[in-house]
């Protein structure tokens, strides 16, 4: 039988005002401990929950409904489950906190700079271990960015030592060549002319590579891209370097599709293939030969190979050999002042342009030597 609506709203109004008083007494514990462990402040949440349910029962129930033995029996239950559910929440409590101890000592570790190892089990959906897993991801991510930091900065301090003992060399031969036609110690000024405009040249070509670098590293490349013929612009490039490959007895050859066409930059692109060109000619020994071929490949690309007879690239530098700065040789002095301009920085340009245009390239070795791969986005559809 139902109670009548005064005694309900009565039962109702108690059990809001002990819950009210009990939650603010919970909130100023709260407060008061703010400063303690995980565990304690959990308790107090738990033990204010529970009291609050507790306090209105209680109170209902010694006022209106039990008998003494009754309400004897019930506060003696109420106060042992008040007891368990305090004992198992501070063990519980103990659980969680370590949990967090975990995801603090993880913290400090990602915040001194570890990569963690740590492995994250699929199966637990827990947030802790979600957060686990993210600072996981975190700190490799970071440890990652840490490395690829000190990749760039090693290679930029090793590129500003190779490049300043580089211009140190062509300058100190200009001014002792200087030096000498000044004081007219000179039999033949006319060789010594030459001598200068070449050092010159190399000068021209090493600032024209620094600020080639500086603008695809700095984002600042600008492409005027139409269709070429990349058979038309590897043609081109072969017959105005064919006179230093004839100077140095090697043979260039320019073979493949004639119809391959890409949309790009032809300034740029022509950059390209004279860097690689010269670099197939800088390691090719005389009387070798350098093929540049174009293609076209079952992925819409359009394919440039060169290939040359230099021995190919060590296996260690296959992965390296596109890096700002890498050489070929341990040697820091230019061997054919014709052919190097000695900075190093011919390959790491040809990759800058090559992305830039939204393609790749890579290397490989031959049974001769090296073969250099370009793959572009081809213009027309291929049949």
């Amino acid at each position: 039988m139902l109670l009548p609506l005064p005694e309900m709203s009565i039962i109702f109004l108690v059990a809001i005002g002990c819950s009210v008083v009990i939650g603010a007494l919970g909130v100023v514990a709260l407060w008061l401990f703010r400063r303690r462990s995980l565990r304690v402040r959990l308790v107090i949440i738990v033990a204010t929950t529970l009291s609050s349910v507790l306090a209105g029962m209680i109170a209902i129930s010694a006022a209106m409904y039990l008998s003494e033995h009754d309400l004897y029996v019930f506060f003696t239950v109420a106060f042992a489950s008040f007891l368990s559910t305090m004992v198992v929440t501070w063990v519980l409590g103990r659980l969680i906190a370590r949990e967090y101890r975990d995801l603090k000592t993880l913290t400090a570790e990602v915040g001194e700079g570890r990569r963690l190892g740590a492995s994250h089990d699929p199966k637990d959906v827990s947030e802790t271990a979600q957060v686990k897993a993210e600072l996981i991801s975190t700190s490799q991510k970071l440890a990652d960015a840490r490395d690829e930091v000190a990749a760039l900065d090693r290679s930029r301090r090793e590129l500003i030592a190779w490049i300043a003992h580089d211009l140190r060399t062509p300058m100190a031969g200009l001014k002792a060549m200087a030096e000498a036609l000044e004081d007219g110690m000179v039999d033949d000024p006319t060789r010594y002319h030459e001598k200068i405009k070449l050092q010159v040249d190399r000068l021209s070509h090493m600032v024209d590579d620094l600020f080639a670098l500086s603008r695809i590293q700095s984002g600042n490349l600008e492409l005027d891209s139409i269709e070429i013929s990349l058979y038309d612009l590897v043609s081109d490039t072969v017959a105005d370097l064919r006179p230093i490959a004839e100077s140095k007895g090697i043979s260039v050859e320019a073979l493949g599709l004639q119809d391959v066409v890409v949309t790009g930059d032809p300034r740029e692109l022509t950059r390209v293939v004279e860097n690689l060109l010269m670099n197939a000619l800088q390691h090719s020994p005389k009387n070798a030969e350098v093929v540049l071929e174009t293609s076209r490949n079952g992925q819409q690309q359009a394919v440039l190979t060169v290939s040359d007879a230099g021995g190919g690239v060590p296996n260690a530098a296959l992965t390296e050999i596109f890096v700002t700065g890498w050489r070929g040789t341990p040697s820091r002095t230019p061997e054919d002042e014709v052919l190097t301009a000695g900075a190093g920085l011919g390959l790491a340009i040809v990759r800058g342009i090559v992305e830039a245009h939204a393609g790749t390239v890579g290397v490989s070795n031959t049974p001769a030597g090296a073969r250099f791969e370009v793959r572009l986005p081809a213009a027309a559809p291929m049949h």
